[in-house]
């Protein structure tokens, strides 16, 4: 333990600088932004007025033949900060994108991590004696021949190298566990590593719906688990390429819980204390199962990270802006008006404009914040939803997505009406397909799910079994059944207008 002690000490003392670096300049907002964007542009000249009318506001399409280039020719077209890698994701404007991560981009996050880790220690001093898990995914399975040590999803690989070192010290899951053939082998790795680790002080993941997922592993395969760690051998023999050490006596402890009890988690992981993952919008729901299921711990919410950036960080009970790591402007919702970060006023409701390191400018991020309050006179938002998406687990469905699915089957006396998100209380969320006219030609559950499956959240979340398939629902009158679905969850007939995508709490 006094490794990992001294693993956290260093740790500490390396982000520390972001740390101060946020109180001792957050009076200068104005003054901070506009110097971050004449670095970023590379143009000591460079002034946000003249920025603003000549760049305009962007989305992925219109960098996507550049960063194709980029990747193709091994070369940075977008800027001159060495690529270090492509982080593969997807959005509202595209099933697939691939993100420049560049130097100084990764520089730019690095500080907002270094900034979150001070304020963790500062708050959860305990945590320094203890192991932790950052959540590491993978990519859908159909993206398999794009993992390599390079593109894996590490929240650690967000740092700078040093500190990178040091958190591989702590962790208590080796990021090679994305490297599983399937996402069933790498949570079922995952699950047998933290029921192993007896220093377990904290989890960290991005959606609720993932550690409630390895919850559900540990109950399901406890036998197998309690066989592995009582053998040091996987029973798994894809999974060999992985080292596991043998604990008899962890194996005995599992064993004897009864993973029903509430109380078993804190038997398991005597030294957790906090779990960190969203908690607003659509995740609240889960976020409350999740605090429900694990009693006797602590829970932070996460603050907005995107794969192109991030927005704002959980500090002191509060969400600020990052406002030293990127370029930021808002569009009001309201009026369309675009504003920079120091001309905010509470009570607006906004989506965030980045622009960064990685060669992206004025890039929007189709989020609805709200702005909250202000600390140390850093504006302060909080998280309301995807602008016109359903997003049940983080697969960011869309109505873009939702019109593709909706004409794909609009044939053969087959009437789709509207995609629904059935976010379920129960049981896991699940897409429904409402649709009326001749059963011919009607597409089957399979078809639809691997229609959705074309989106790459969608599938990362139905390999990690996070959500169900999606389902056909094929009615005699799809406008009345509609209504009635609506209806059933609290909305005033008059009001119900038909939409192609549209979130349900239940059928």
């Amino acid at each position: 333990m006094s490794v990992i002690f001294a693993a956290h000490q260093v740790l500490n003392l390396a982000c520390k600088k972001s740390f101060k670096d946020f109180y001792q300049y957050a009076d200068q907002l104005e003054k901070v932004q506009r110097d971050k964007l004449k670095v970023i542009c590379d143009d000591p000249k460079m002034e946000y007025e003249s920025f603003a009318q000549h760049f305009p506001v962007t989305r992925y399409a219109d960098w996507k033949q550049k960063v194709e280039a980029s990747r193709n020719q091994c070369v940075n077209l977008l800027n001159k900060s060495k690529i270090i890698r492509f982080q593969p994701t997807s959005g509202s404007s595209e099933a697939l994108k691939f993100i420049p991560y560049t130097q100084q981009f990764l520089g730019e996050i690095d500080q907002a991590i270094g900034l979150w880790l001070t304020s963790l220690y500062r708050r959860y001093p305990e945590l320094k004696r203890t192991t932790h898990y950052w959540s590491v995914s993978w990519l859908p399975e159909s993206q398999r021949q794009l993992t390599t040590t390079h593109n894996l999803n590490d929240d650690s690989a967000l740092l700078s190298f040093s500190k990178r070192i040091l958190t591989q010290i702590t962790q208590a899951v080796p990021a090679d566990i994305a490297l599983a053939e399937t996402a069933e082998d790498a949570m079922f790795a995952t699950a047998v590593y933290l029921v192993r680790d007896a220093n377990l002080g904290m989890i960290s993941v991005w959606s609720p719906t993932f550690a409630l997922q390895l919850i559900e592993i540990i109950q399901e395969n406890k036998s197998e688990i309690v066989e592995v760690l009582s053998t040091g051998q996987w029973s798994r023999q894809r999974l060999d390429f992985l080292k596991i050490k043998k604990s008899v006596q962890r194996s005995q402890i599992l064993k004897q819980l009864d993973l029903e009890d509430p109380t078993c988690w804190k038997k398991l992981w005597p030294k957790l204390f906090l779990i960190s993952s969203w908690d607003t919008a659509s995740a609240q729901h889960w976020a409350q199962i999740l605090k429900t299921k694990i009693k006797g711990v602590s829970f932070e919410g996460k603050g907005l990270w995107a794969t192109e950036g991030v927005v704002t960080i959980p500090l002191e009970d509060h969400y600020p802006l990052m406002y030293q790591a990127h370029f930021y402007e808002f569009q009001d919702l309201d009026t369309q008006q675009i504003y920079p970060a120091w001309l905010l006023k509470p009570g607006q409701i906004v989506s965030p404009i980045i622009t960064t390191g990685s060669g992206l400018k004025r890039y929007i991020i189709d989020d609805e914040l709200l702005v909250d309050t202000f600390y140390q006179g850093i504006p302060c938002f909080k998280f309301l939803g995807r602008k016109m998406t359903v997003d049940l687990v983080g697969e960011k469905i869309d109505q873009t997505v939702a019109l593709s699915v909706i004409d794909t089957f609009k044939q053969n006396g087959f009437l789709p009406i509207s995609l629904l998100g059935i976010e379920q209380t129960e049981s896991k969320p699940y897409y429904v397909l409402l649709s009326e006219g001749s059963v011919s030609g009607q597409p089957s559950d399979q078809q639809l799910d691997q229609l959705l499956k074309q989106n790459f959240h969608y599938e990362l979340a139905r390999n990690l079994g996070q959500l169900d398939e999606a389902r056909v629902m094929h009615v005699e009158d799809a406008w009345h059944e509609y209504k009635t679905i609506a209806m059933r969850n609290g909305m005033i007939e008059g009001n119900i207008k038909p939409e192609p995508l549209k979130k349900m709490k239940f059928i």
